[in-house]
């Protein structure tokens, strides 16, 4: 059944986003290279893999904190995680319109999620104190921002600090579904009216010989190109081995409608639905029937006040996992009938890799600018689609589409499934039910 109270709630938009991924460190670039199927994954340089299976990531080059507005203490105190997320959620504001004129701080809100947060901070300074775990480790020698430097909730705190946000702040870590966990919370934070404003996404830097190896050693990681790291990611495909580890923010400006409206904010798309489930099954395995990503999705149509037939486009999960591709296909086709077959589903993980918690952030980002722009794009690698994998993956080629409505989802490990529905906002009705 439909949720009956949702026409009484405050209808929430994207007025600003920012993001920070291994091919595009701006909106128009990653749009772009987005669109054109430029893949971002490439050999790791930054420490020794030679012992590693898997050697290659989806990489953020040439990323200069203080050409994203940190200052010195955020740039040597700071994860780089963090200073993605800070990073990016100053181009959001600014892509926003926001300032402290235009907006209550007691009425404006953080919600950020990380999957391993500092971890590359504090491996880094544990090898530094020891000289590589050769001697003992001595408080004396203890950098003052060791605490700052590793902490899950510092890029939470950062940007409330750097915005003087005073209103509710949380730090999400769900995994793989964080990102779209953290927009779901901040969206139904300010739909409860707990807040106006809620600066929300997700931020990784995952690119550290321990977050490396955790990932590598239990086979998630493919490793059968590394001598062709583009090739890597093959979502759907039937040679498909494993998900490529990458790094990479997406933020947003959530914003109910009425304030956006008041001052004249630019508006990419009204959030409608967002729903969430567990498998309760495996760390990392999925049975390959789908039912429990269906029922987030179901979850999230059921919110949104939207029928399976209103969605014309999926941002898929599709990690390039043998189990997960299967899983989500199923899920898509119990959810959607025989409509999954006539919209495009893509797979933004085939071209930056899988930045774990920021992953399905970016994603959004890339499906709100397929419905600005009316375009969806591709999934590349994709050379022999397997025959399970039976849907339009829009396969090494962007194509146009009319868009009004679109379902993301995402899948993490223990068995987290999460979905957002989200579409074009109907000024006219303002105050009316969505559906």
């Amino acid at each position: 059944m439909l949720n009956q109270h949702h026409s009484k709630q405050r209808r929430v938009v994207v007025s600003g986003m920012g993001v920070i991924a291994p091919n595009g460190l701006n909106l128009e670039s990653f749009w772009r290279n987005n669109l054109a199927g430029k893949s971002g994954v490439s050999n790791v340089s930054q420490f020794d893999v030679s012992e590693f299976d898997a050697q290659i990531a989806g990489i953020v080059e040439n990323f200069v904190p203080s050409e994203f507005g940190l200052n010195k203490t955020q740039i040597e105190s700071l994860d780089r995680y963090a200073q993605f997320a800070l990073a990016a959620t100053n181009m959001a504001v600014e892509d926003a319109g926001l300032t402290d004129n235009n907006v209550d701080n007691e009425r404006l809100g953080i919600c950020i999620a990380t999957a391993i947060a500092g971890t590359k901070f504090m491996e880094e300074e544990f090898l530094r104190q020891t000289d590589n775990g050769k001697t003992p480790f001595s408080l004396k020698q203890v950098s003052r921002n060791l605490l700052s430097g590793a902490c899950f909730h510092t890029a939470t705190s950062e940007i409330a600090k750097t915005l003087n946000a005073c209103g509710p702040q949380q730090t999400l870590a769900t995994g793989c579904t964080a990102g779209l966990d953290a927009i779901g919370h901040a969206f139904n934070t300010i739909r409860a009216g707990l807040a106006d404003v809620m600066i929300s996404g997700a931020s990784e830097a995952p690119l550290t010989p321990i977050a490396f190896g955790a990932f590598d050693i239990i086979g998630a990681l493919t490793s059968d190109s590394n001598d062709n790291p583009e090739a890597a990611s093959r979502p759907y495909d039937t040679s498909r081995s494993g998900f490529v580890l990458g790094e990479s923010c997406g933020i947003f400006v959530l914003e109910e409608l009425s304030h956006a409206l008041a001052r004249n904010a630019p508006i990419y798309a009204e959030l409608k639905g967002f729903g969430s489930t567990c498998n309760a099954y495996h760390m990392t395995n999925l049975q390959p029937e789908g039912h429990d990503l269906h029922r987030a999705m179901v979850a999230a149509l059921q919110d949104a006040q939207l029928s399976p037939d209103k969605i014309d486009h999926v941002n898929a999960h599709g990690s390039s996992t043998p189990q997960n591709d299967v899983n989500e296909t199923n899920a898509l086709k119990k959810t959607l009938g025989n409509h999954a077959y006539n919209i495009p589903v893509c797979s933004s993980k085939s071209q930056i890799g899988h930045a774990l918690a920021a992953a399905n952030a970016v994603e959004t980002i890339a499906a709100i600018l397929a419905l600005k722009h009316q375009q969806v794009p591709p999934t590349i690698n994709m050379q022999k689609p397997d025959p399970q994998c039976d849907l339009n993956y829009v396969a090494n080629q962007a194509q146009a589409h009319k868009i009004e409505n679109v379902l993301k989802d995402a899948s993490g490990f223990s068995g987290i499934h999460s979905a957002l529905v989200f579409g074009k906002c109907d000024t006219q009705s303002l105050g009316e039910n969505h559906g």
